[in-house]
């Protein structure tokens, strides 16, 4: 596909988001997260089990939020709770002012497995959301090409996912996301079983996606230069039980290059997350030797 085309594509999105933020709400307005004193506890064979606990945390319309935090902290479980898929045992999960109680096409959900049909084509993953939806099937299609092409992956529209690339599964994953042209994209984890230059290619290619719709996004990473290097805020959490216990501002210039990587700011910021980890980490330490 040329870059004319490619380029009108482009536009032809932008033009039909900004469509649907019009007749929704005021593009402003779209996209805002409230967590209330949220508790989130699973019963388990041995008990009642603490996942997430007081957790208080307020997300601006288009603003890139990472949490972070050490395995088993609850990143994963709040996340949730924002797509809808696990219920607070306390408090509340708001979207755009109301409560969330279920998954929907207001939030795009992107995981760590690309979790696409095997039995469907790369077109056919995509169009799915805006079927579901009630859109026509020329539309769809339309709008699944229209993404395929902002994700690099035009020509391979009539592959099935075995066929590509993990790269290439999570770019498909990204922009069945956003075909829905929702207010919040969720991703858990996505780049996590990418090999290390694929995954700075695919964080440079969505920091490029984000900056042209500015949905709000959520990312769950345990990765502090992804962080970093992504984010406008980082938000840490303790070892389980998975408490809030820093809300970091990243004030790095946008757009961003690898180049920044090495920057004595960059570096500050990354050895503020590492100290905050490594001391939560001992602590996880620590109590699962009290256990045992």
């Amino acid at each position: 596909m040329s870059d004319v085309a490619v380029n009108d594509n482009r536009l032809a999105v932008l033009d039909h988001s900004r469509l649907r933020a019009k007749e929704s709400k005021s593009g402003s307005e779209r996209g805002r997260i409230s967590v209330r004193d949220v508790d989130i506890v699973f019963d388990t064979q041995s008990g009642p089990h603490v996942a997430v606990k007081d957790a208080n945390l307020t997300i601006q319309p288009g603003e890139f939020v990472c949490l972070l935090g050490p395995s088993g902290c609850g990143k994963s479980t709040l996340m949730n709770t924002v797509a809808g898929f696990v219920s607070p045992s306390q408090g509340e999960v708001l979207v755009d002012g109301k409560a969330v109680t279920e998954p929907g096409p207001d939030r795009g959900m992107v995981f760590q497995q690309h979790s696409l049909f095997p039995w469907k084509t790369v077109k056919e993953n995509v169009a799915f959301g805006p079927l579901m939806a009630g859109t026509g099937q020329n539309e769809a299609n339309s709008i699944a090409r229209t993404f395929l092409s902002l994700v690099g992956l035009a020509a391979f529209e009539n592959a099935y996912p075995n066929t590509l690339s993990g790269g290439m599964q999570q770019r498909v994953g990204i922009a069945r996301a956003l075909a829905n042209y929702p207010s919040v994209l969720l991703m858990d984890e996505p780049f996590g079983a990418l090999d290390a230059q694929t995954r700075i290619m695919m964080q440079e290619n969505l920091l490029e996606i984000w900056s042209e719709f500015r949905n709000t996004v959520v990312f769950v990473t345990h990765d502090i230069d992804e962080a970093v290097f992504l984010s406008d805020r980082i938000v840490v959490m303790s070892a389980s039980p998975g408490r809030i216990i820093a809300d970091i501002e990243v004030t790095l210039p946008r757009p961003r290059e690898q180049s920044l990587l090495t920057s004595p700011d960059f570096m500050k910021l990354k050895r503020q997350c590492l100290d905050l980890i490594r001391r939560e980490t001992l602590n996880a330490f620590q109590q699962q030797n009290k256990v045992g």
